[in-house]
């Protein structure tokens, strides 16, 4: 029986009730928000295995909005059911290879044609967590589009070409994530340092499980909130510096 990944209850979340609005694009649906003002800039989000509709992201989509960026996560699952709570785990591996993080390519493409011409961006970064975070470090390797990327708790796992990002990338990661050991953190690091010639960062967050950075302000725990409230400062300020 493989332990649960998700450390944090996603069974009981409390209900959020959304700032932005679905579209959609082409073949896609998508959450999108947009700050009370024009921008040309744009931050994709990529969710985790719960899907597009899942309180959380749209909380961080909408927590992105407000930092002054059109944010939009799409639904990369194309309509397919997302991973839920009651799912068993030893499915787990057979629901990945139908829903692989490493396929996302057109999915980006549709999008970023949608922020370019439906909304005037210019500009267009990605953030991702967990199996988004996964997607994000893929994309940063193949889409010179993207022009910022930040991975939480997400990584490429099996292959040598991972590290050479074509933008600036930022890892965060929670120190207790028992689905990325320490050594792969380590790993990562030791290559980037090797091969990486465009900024990255590396961060490990105290104390903190997988998972950790999307909990909603009600859903924490109050030991967590800081370092859950630092994790985000720090994806917005990366997003801000090149972005």
């Amino acid at each position: 029986q493989m332990a649960d990944p998700f450390l944090y209850d996603t069974g009981e979340r409390s209900h959020y009730g959304c700032l932005g609005h679905e579209v959609q694009i082409e073949y896609l649906k998508a959450y999108v928000c947009r700050p009370s003002f024009f921008t040309d800039k744009a931050v994709i989000v990529a969710h985790d295995v719960f899907g597009w509709r899942f309180p959380d992201i749209r909380y961080i989509v909408d927590l992105v909005a407000g930092h002054g960026y059109i944010a939009i996560c799409p639904d990369f699952f194309k309509g397919t059911a997302p991973w839920t709570s009651t799912d068993h785990w030893a499915d787990f591996p057979d629901w990945m290879k139908n829903h692989d993080p490493m396929k996302v390519d057109k999915e980006a493409d549709v999008v970023l044609k949608y922020l370019k011409e439906q909304c005037g961006a210019k500009k267009i970064g990605i953030v991702g967590f967990s199996w988004g975070g996964m997607a994000v470090h893929h994309l940063m390797l193949k889409n010179p589009q993207l022009t910022a990327g930040v991975s939480l708790y997400g990584i490429v796992r099996d292959s040598e070409e991972r590290y050479s990002l074509l933008n600036p990338t930022f890892f965060i990661f929670g120190e207790k994530d028992h689905t990325i050991s320490l050594d792969q953190i380590f790993l990562l690091e030791d290559k980037l340092k090797q091969y990486c010639k465009v900024p990255y960062k590396i961060k490990v967050y105290p104390g903190q499980v997988h998972g950790f950075a999307q909990l909603k302000p009600e859903d924490m725990k109050p030991e967590d909130k800081p370092y859950i409230e630092e994790a985000r400062r720090d994806m917005i300020d990366w997003i801000k510096m090149f972005v």
